[in-house]
């Protein structure tokens, strides 16, 4: 049969049969097995102690301190088509989410947890996306879909120096045939300051063959007063130089608002979910936008940037210094070219 529907984002593949078998894997089910859950026994001092086995004995672990833990090993072929984490805030910027595809030595998806989720700077708030929603308070949600034909592997690493308590997780997929067409997810973090010579932050560049890109994650530090977003996105793509092929007019405009929005908000496809100044802080903004329905194909190669402008009193656009970390999403056939390397622990705060 073909699997194609597993791939449908839409309800109309809900009535449909298929001969694809769902496993999930948890803390209470690590290798997803047919009849694997609830099998840890309690001892004394677990909370599960007086109900027995199969009664919530080990709901999550503890990433250790400087250590990589294995979420999922999955022999294919299959379809990733949900995942639900929740952890102690603390780790959404010092834990790195990592994903590889079938046998490939180099993740194609490395993004510190928190910001793979949509939640930028080491904070929490809600988002309600579709493909992304992290709900009250702190459950992390991700929708979209992760196709593989031999294995996947998931791991999360810590690199605090303290143990993280209390790490969640379930993820949730088909065993299912993969048609030839489909791409594997891709997602890559990076954070850069910007300058009135150089005004703009990389995206992602360096991205080789065909493929699509799906979304923008933007974690924005406001470093000066003043309206911040009248910088354009572009999209380089195929061969572009110096002139992109796909130009947007605006921040809010490619976040699908107007006038400086106003207002935060989230909806389906894109969203502002994030103002926050607290006294004594600078300005923080979090938004993303998802290319679901208009997503940006390629067939050689993608670079994205997107500028930080605001304006000078004369009415002439000023060149901001600002922090900029993001997350961009795209799917692509395999092999990809190499990430960037991630920079330190300490180089990824912001509170």
């Amino acid at each position: 049969m073909n699997e194609l529907h597993l791939l449908n984002l839409g309800l109309g593949s809900l009535p449909l049969l298929s001969s694809a078998e769902t496993r999930s894997i948890s803390a209470e089910n690590p290798n997803g097995e047919r009849g694997g859950g609830a099998k840890a026994e309690p001892d004394e001092h677990n909370a599960a102690s007086m109900l027995g086995r199969g009664w919530k004995v080990r709901p999550c672990i503890t990433l250790e301190p400087g250590t990589t833990t294995t979420l999922a090993d999955i022999q294919g072929p299959g379809i990733i088509q949900h995942i639900w984490i929740t952890v102690d805030v603390k780790a959404y910027r010092d834990t790195i989410l990592r994903m590889y595809w079938d046998d490939e030595s180099t993740p194609s998806v490395e993004v510190p947890l928190g910001d793979f989720f949509c939640n930028g700077h080491g904070l929490r708030y809600n988002v309600v996306s579709i493909p992304v929603a992290v709900n009250p308070s702190g459950g992390f949600n991700c929708y979209l879909p992760m196709p593989f034909r031999k294995r996947a592997r998931i791991t999360i690493e810590n690199q605090r120096w303290e143990p993280i308590h209390g790490f969640f997780y379930q993820i949730t997929y088909a065993l299912t045939d993969i048609p030839d067409n489909a791409a594997y997810l891709h997602a890559q973090w990076r954070r850069s300051m910007t300058s009135r010579e150089c005004p703009e932050h990389v995206i992602v560049d360096g991205v080789k063959g065909q493929g699509h890109y799906v979304g923008t994650f933007l974690a924005w530090t406001q470093l000066s007063n003043g309206w911040w977003g009248e910088g354009e996105i572009k999209f380089y793509m195929d061969g572009d130089t110096e002139y992109p092929t796909i130009c947007g007019t605006g921040t809010e405009d490619y976040f699908c608002g107007a006038w400086c929005f106003g207002e935060t908000f989230n909806a389906p496809f894109t969203g502002y979910p994030l103002w926050r100044k607290e006294p004594g802080e600078v300005p923080r903004h979090g938004l993303y936008r998802w290319h679901i329905y208009d997503p940006i194909r390629f067939k050689q190669s993608l670079k994205v940037t997107i500028q930080a402008l605001g304006w000078w009193p004369n009415g002439k656009f000023q060149p901001l210094t600002d922090d900029i970390a993001s997350v961009a999403y795209w799917y692509q056939a395999e092999p990809h070219a190499p990430f960037p390397t991630l920079p330190p622990m300490h180089e990824r705060w912001s509170r």
